[in-house]
């Protein structure tokens, strides 16, 4: 039945990105503002019959229960209201869409549409509200037929998004949570990380990654409770998501800081699919570098967490903001990268991200995982070998793992996964060269890659076991890796294995005169290429 209620629900994203399109907002920088906005409307009026309708027999055995809501007494729905517990939206009957449905035929549609999504946004403005690092509010909902050019085509924009969302119901997967939305959530935002995304695209991570790095992180202790998971570039919230259905929602509190507003409209939808309203306070919009929102119990220090997990942009021109960042010296402890004479666009701003989630780790429990180009595990000078000679040093860093390339919405850099662990108690250090793992496959005109179950079960059952394969993976020591100038790249502590083949007098000679007459071959094509040559140049001159 699920899987009908699936197919049903990417019918719905399809038809609404079309309407989007019919009416000139296809690829539109606002088009992503209506689509999972207008779907999380769908979503909020569907949980609130289906909550509601559990603590009222009347609603329940109705054979329309909006019709039954909306001839109750205030004082009655009130009361029902006030039984709700306190993540579920509350919504009046003007704000159900069976209401705007009934009122399709009226002039002003599309005014009646904008302010039902605002009226909604201010009374659950305790529940869904997320805020910037200055404490401004930012609403769950805002008028959307405003984003059409034409005035006259407003209403009937809103008619065809209501006739869209009446169809069907998502009563029957809300107990399921991440494991229905999480494909779901994928699917909606999609357009909006690759055509359209950007620059935003480099903040969103395919849920293999994320469930490597959640499994890893966890593995299998069960007795978890009250646990703290922050990201401090969270983007849509993937790894978040993926780290707390791992630990389990109900034991987990999410944290989590992005720049982008994009990101955190986002954010917000992922939380709120996936049962995690209650983390909605602190998810923040701000730049976390300049203004990290989230602090101590002295308003000073960095708050601590159990998990931290990022995958930050990985180049990004911060020269507007470098010198704040380098008045931080406690915090940015290797070092800020300078500013490039030319290209600016390409400080590697990862590495800031890296001394941030380092200090986000509790002392002696906390563990982290962050995404960071390859090519910086084996960084041999600046910021990056200082961080590199840090997390070894220390004994902070505990595994490695370089992925296949162009697993990436966006970017074709080869990309490992670092992970830390601040009880720094491992004697050695799981190095598994993931490259040639994957499968191909088509997104649009871009052949990309993707991690299988069977690649993703390999990788966590190597890391997890500390398994040397060939070619694949090694455990080595902390000094085996100063040895090797504090490399983490599994590929250079490889046994270099060298095949003999055993061959008869007669077999010897036979390749040898082989080598001899390939050899002969290439001299006289070279001398054939420098008579030409000699020629052309004797035309030049003489010309």
């Amino acid at each position: 039945m699920n899987l009908q209620v699936k197919e049903k629900t990417i019918k719905l994203i399809d038809e609404l990105k079309s309407i989007c399109q019919i009416y000139g907002m296809g690829n539109d920088g606002n088009e992503y503002k209506i689509i999972t906005q207008v779907f999380l409307y769908k979503f909020i009026n569907d949980k609130f019959g289906y909550e509601i309708k559990k603590i009222s027999s009347e609603l329940k055995t109705a054979k329309k229960w909006e019709e039954a809501y909306n001839k109750m007494d205030k004082n009655t729905r009130e009361d029902l209201l006030d039984e709700l517990s306190a993540d579920i939206p509350l919504l009046d009957p003007e704000h159900l869409i069976s209401n705007l449905w009934n009122q399709q035929g009226k002039e002003n549609f599309a005014s009646i549409f904008d302010e039902t999504m605002v009226k909604i946004a201010t009374k659950n403005e305790d529940i869904f509200a997320t805020q910037t690092v200055q404490n401004t509010k930012i609403p769950i909902f805002e008028k959307l037929t405003i984003y059409v050019t034409d005035e006259n085509e407003r209403s009937n924009f809103a008619r065809a998004l209501i006739d869209k969302l009446v169809n069907f119901s998502f009563e029957e997967v809300f107990d399921e949570h991440y494991d229905f939305f999480a494909a779901i959530f994928e699917y909606l935002i999609k357009d909006y990380n690759t055509n359209g995304g950007g620059k935003y695209a480099e903040y969103y991570t395919p849920q293999s990654i994320a469930t490597i790095m959640a499994r890893l992180l966890v593995g299998d202790k069960k007795d978890y409770h009250s646990i703290e998971i922050y990201d401090p570039s969270a983007g849509t919230g993937t790894l978040v998501m993926a780290l707390s259905h791992q630990i389990g929602e109900d034991k987990c509190t999410i944290f989590a800081q992005d720049i982008s507003q994009r990101s955190n409209k986002m954010l917000k939808l992922n939380l709120i699919l996936n049962g995690l309203v209650s983390s909605l306070d602190y998810a923040i919009q701000g730049d976390t570098l300049v203004a990290p929102y989230h602090k101590s119990d002295n308003c000073k220090d960095l708050r601590t967490f159990d998990f931290v997990v990022s995958n930050p942009p990985f180049k990004m021109d911060f020269s507007e903001t470098r010198e704040k960042i380098s008045a931080m010296p406690a915090r940015f402890w290797a070092g800020v990268p300078n500013i490039p004479a030319k290209k600016k666009e390409s400080m590697a701003i990862y590495t800031l991200f890296i001394q941030h989630v380092i200090n986000s780790l509790k002392p002696k429990t906390g563990k982290g995982a962050i995404v960071i180009p390859t090519g910086f595990i084996t960084s041999k000078s600046g910021v990056e070998n200082k961080i590199l000679k840090k997390i070894v040093d220390d004994k902070i860093v505990y595994g490695c793992v370089s992925m296949p390339s162009n697993v990436f919405a966006n970017t074709g850099t080869n990309v490992s996964v670092l992970f830390f662990d601040n009880a720094r108690n491992h004697d050695k250090v799981i190095l598994i060269d993931a490259s040639k793992l994957g499968e191909d496959y088509q997104d649009g005109k871009n052949k990309k890659r993707r991690l299988t179950n069977d690649d993703i079960n390999l990788i966590i059952n190597t890391f997890n076991n500390k398994k040397s394969v060939d070619d694949f993976s090694v455990a080595v020591t902390y000094d085996e890796i100063k040895e090797k100038k504090y490399s983490l790249s599994a590929g250079q502590y490889f046994d270099i294995k060298i095949e003999y083949i055993e061959l008869t007098q007669e077999e010897f000679q036979a390749k040898m005169n082989e080598y001899k007459k390939q050899l002969q071959e290439y001299f006289t094509e070279g001398e054939k290429l420098q008579k030409e040559i000699m020629e052309q140049l004797k035309k030049v001159k003489y010309e």
